[in-house]
């Protein structure tokens, strides 16, 4: 059964947990969400408050993927530039799928619907992002129609001795 995805859902108790459940599942799962594992609900919880504080000042969006028990399944955050030459570019942060859902094509699924919610923004040309080497995820957001248009290697320490590039992602619009 495929996902349900809501753009712009209320900030209910229910929805902050189960984002917050994701989040913690996605990186104990080793998801390059933000975090290494091993986390608590309780480690991610600062900067899930950072996120919904930028979307209740309207320079966020949250996009929420539903499965068939009404779980949160999927997210993918969309942040809108503050800097004046910027605006016509959104970031897209915090790409999740939970494991127990992945392999089964619902990551594309959330990107497409990411896309389209950047097409119904007023004067947005490009959606950007940024994923960390090492897991193959430039590859998959490749064959989801984003393009490499920078990378800074060894930007992002997962461990001692453990660097990975810090790799910038584009899709047109």
């Amino acid at each position: 059964m495929p996902l349900t995805f809501t753009l712009d859902p209320a900030v209910t108790p229910a929805l902050r947990d189960g984002v917050l459940d994701l989040w913690t599942e996605v990186t104990n799962s080793g998801g390059a969400v933000g975090f290494v594992a091993p986390v608590t609900r309780e480690d991610i919880r600062p900067e899930l408050l950072r996120y919904l504080a930028e979307m209740a000042g309207g320079r966020m969006r949250l996009l929420v993927g539903h499965g068939e028990e009404g779980r949160v399944a999927a997210t993918a955050f969309l942040a809108f530039n503050t800097h004046r030459l910027k605006t016509h570019w959104l970031w897209l942060y915090t790409v999740m799928v939970h494991p127990k859902y992945q392999g089964r094509g619902y990551g594309r699924d959330l990107l497409a619907a990411a896309a389209d919610a950047g097409r119904g923004f007023e004067d947005i040309d490009a959606i950007r992002l940024t994923c960390r080497s090492g897991l193959g995820l430039e590859r998959f957001y490749a064959s989801c129609g984003y393009r490499e248009v920078g990378r800074v290697p060894g930007a992002i320490r997962v461990g001692p001795g453990d660097h990975r590039d810090d790799i910038t992602m584009l899709l047109p619009l």
